[in-house]
């Protein structure tokens, strides 16, 4: 270290008088003079003045050594006001050798620090929030050193710990700090899976407490850092083998885990903040700060998605240090999961019984998460900006996923409006749960046929209780993004055969494996592609892996044992494509037959209608297939060129718009024609304004999440077909960007329940 900063022995000195300044006796002020006089003597400054972030948002001097003592809890300044505004709202250090001439000097004479021109600040950071600001100051003019901005940066880690965690944060000299957040806060996102819920902040993954920041032993210190490092960076490396099970659902994550994981500049910065004096873990909290500091305020996405990763991977090597590299912990009984994204994997290894809701700073309403959690009934809202660091453990905390908001520390009253919600949506489940064995028929005497999506075991469970007729769409891939490793012909047979014993008479519709995208495994090799939505996945993969679908087909047909069986293929593209994995189901039976083996007693193949390229040839497709069902959620992204899962252009396009409604319009003409059975098996089936259209445009087959299932047989018996379709059909023609507002209207003229 340069001869300007401190030494590594005085270092530890310094810290060790602060801590001990704190710990003593008298009056908490007293303590904090004497803090700052430490700092000063042993910074050689003039001035070292500490600020504190107050509940306002403001930060406020708390004590000072060399400016005017009487400006202590006088001055305040706004966060971006001022040099010590400016740090507060950077989040990053500020070394000038000429302050007053700097363009954010703002002077207060109340503080006399006219004469002082030399000025280093830098952020009292602590779980990722700036909870104060540090700053020492000289009359000469002079830059400091990048080692006297480094030891300043240690102290004001140091020091934001100690502060926070020591008696004087309950004490009258903080009682205008805000150390922790404790203000209610309400932030608005995206509504994903639907419901409400109240309970407990628990976060994925969460970062283990760092409750010894100064080491005794250097050199042992080095030596723990080093294996959890090494610990880390094996357990990454099996994941990315598949060795350890599905922990992110991406590849390209794991990988960039690894990067950084291996990253000589992260190592390097870790081993330097250990021989400065702290303990392994408080180096991972130094390193995590810079971290934040520097990439926390950078528009650029990518930057942004790169401090996710690196709070990640501390968040990792700190349980690593504790021991605690593969534990899962327990859950409250009231337990709601905040995460920045989770893969399905993760939201699976949870307790079901007591995982009550799910908030999310990322993902889409598209994402594995989103769709497990609507699998499982547990209300779920995304993209909910900077959620992290905003909570702690054990914040109470309410998701509302009928508004897409989040209640962060809520006040009672809106608790108790939370409640009243609650015990409605407790009634009008009741009143679905009364519908459940009532034929879904329309006024006018339309049978409709309501089907529910499933994929997973859970999904078997409540099959009954749902009031479905079937199931119109199996999403095979999950038990293939839950595995260790892929899964065998009898672990697939296993599955399916679940699947046809659960659904006993009624039918069930297997989606072969749609993978690619961002639903690449670990446990197969994948080129990175520019734009994955578009790229080698679905049926394109199972056609260029014949073996990978050979082996799904094998399993469905030793599943079924003379059973009726149904297989649609995703994302078919044009015929040939549906030709070519038709004749592989044809290879299967004959080799199944050929050996003795029972085939379905009735086999049924159909593909999905998400490209599309299909929608004008459905002329050649149809008469080759048996049924055919329409994916919106892909239908709709690629009709307007629009990723669903990119929140920046999600929101480009509304189902309920008129080129959305002619193409579906023409679909089910085009199949009414050839009298090819047509379903709707995406998002758009399970909500009721959405189906109430689809009924219109003469639908009669819907499969949905089971949450979904209710609310739309409710929809259907109050709804008149005919009535329905005279509505809709005048207002496609309309010229409007969406025509919602519009159908709105006209479900609510015809008194129909939505």
């Amino acid at each position: 270290m340069a001869q300007q900063g401190i030494a590594i022995r005085g270092q530890r000195s310094l810290l060790r008088q602060i801590r001990e300044a704190l710990a003593g006796g008298g009056p908490a002020q007293s303590r904090l003079d004497m803090v700052v006089r430490i700092i000063a003597r042993s910074m050689v400054a003039e001035v070292c003045s500490l600020y504190m972030r107050g509940a306002s948002n403001d930060v406020e001097l708390f004590a000072t050594e060399g400016l005017d003592p009487t400006a202590v809890h006088v001055t305040r300044l706004k966060p971006g006001e001022g040099l010590v505004g400016e740090i507060l709202r950077l989040g990053r250090p500020l070394n000038l050798s000429d302050a007053p001439n700097h363009p954010a000097f703002s002077y207060r004479p109340e503080t006399g620090e006219d004469p002082f021109h030399a000025f280093m600040g830098v952020p009292l950071l602590r779980g990722g929030r700036v909870i104060g600001v540090l700053v020492v100051q000289n009359r000469t003019e002079r830059v400091y050193s990048d080692d006297e901005v480094e030891d300043l940066q240690i102290v004001a880690m140091v020091l934001a710990e100690m502060v926070a965690g020591s008696e004087l944060a309950s004490e009258g000299a903080l009682k205008n700090a805000e150390l922790v957040p404790h203000r209610p806060e309400r932030l608005k996102g995206a509504k994903f899976a639907d419901g409400l819920a109240i309970g407990v902040v628990v976060l994925h993954e969460p970062p283990v407490a760092t409750s010894k920041l100064l080491s005794d032993d250097v050199q042992a210190e080095e030596l723990r850092l080093a294996a959890a490092i090494a610990s880390l960076q094996a357990q990454i490396d099996q994941m990315l083998e598949g060795q350890h099970g599905l922990v992110e659902a991406s590849y390209e994550v794991l990988d960039t885990y690894r990067m950084f994981a291996h990253d000589r500049g992260w190592n390097r910065s870790l081993e330097d903040a250990v021989r400065n004096g702290l303990t392994a873990e408080a180096a991972v909290e130094r390193v995590r700060s810079e971290h934040r500091a520097r990439l926390g305020q950078a528009r650029d996405p990518y930057l942004r998605e790169r401090l996710h990763d690196l709070e990640d991977l501390n968040d990792r090597l700190l349980r690593h240090l504790s021991g605690e590299g593969h534990k899962r912990r327990e859950l409250p009984p009231n337990a709601i999961l905040i995460a920045r994204n989770l893969g399905p994997a993760d939201l699976l290894e949870y307790d079901r019984t007591k995982l009550k809701g799910l908030l999310l700073e990322e993902g889409s309403a598209a994402s594995h998460a989103a769709i497990v959690a609507r699998a499982l009934d547990i209300p779920c809202v995304g993209r909910l900006a900077g959620l992290r660091d905003k909570v702690s453990e054990g914040d109470a905390v309410i998701v509302d996923a009928e508004t897409g908001e989040a209640y962060l520390r809520p006040r009672p009253d809106v608790i108790t409006a939370l409640q009243a919600r609650l015990e409605v949506r407790t009634q009008r489940r009741a009143e679905f749960a009364k519908l459940r064995d009532t034929p879904a028929f329309t006024r006018d005497g339309a049978k409709i046929t309501l089907l529910m999506n499933a994929g997973l075991d859970v999904d078997l469970d409540i099959l009954a209780e749902t009031g479905a007729e079937g199931i119109g769409l199996f999403r095979t891939e999950f038990q293939f993004m839950v595995a260790e490793e892929m899964p065998r012909f009898n672990a697939q047979t296993a599955l399916y055969g679940r699947v046809m014993d659960a659904a006993g008479d009624m039918a069930v519709t297997f989606r072969t494996l749609d993978l690619g995208g961002d639903k690449v495994l670990p446990y197969l090799e994948a080129e990175r592609e520019d734009n994955p939505a578009l790229g080698w996945r679905a049926i394109r993969m199972g056609l260029d892996r014949p073996a990978l679908l050979r082996l799904q087909l094998r399993a469905l047909i030793a599943a079924a044992r003379g059973r009726p069986l149904r297989i649609m293929f995703p994302l078919v593209a044009n015929v040939d494509e549906f030709r070519a994995a038709r004749a592989l189901v044809d290879h299967e039976i004959a080799w199944a037959q050929r050996r003795g083996r029972a085939a379905p007693s009735r086999l049924e193949v159909g593909a999905m209608i998400e490209a599309p390229s299909l929608i004008w040839h459905l002329d050649a497709l149809l008469p080759m297939t048996d049924f055919v069902s329409v994916g919106t959620n892909d239908l709709m992204q690629y009709l307007f060129a629009a990723d669903r899962g990119n929140p920046r252009v999600a929101d480009r396009y509304d189902f309920l718009s008129p080129p959305a409604l002619r193409a579906l319009q023409q679909i089910q003409q085009a199949c009414a024609e050839t009298g090819t059975p047509v379903s709707v098996c995406g998002e758009m089936a399970g909500r009721p304004l959405e189906a109430f259209v689809l009924v219109a445009l003469g639908f009669e087959r819907l499969s949905m999440p089971p949450a979904g299932l209710g609310p739309v047989k409710q929809m259907v018996l109050s709804c008149d077909r005919e009535a329905a379709r005279r509505g809709v059909s005048a207002l496609i023609k309309s010229s409007a960007g969406s025509i919602r507002n519009e159908i709105e209207t006209l479900a609510r003229k015809t008194s129909v329940a939505i």
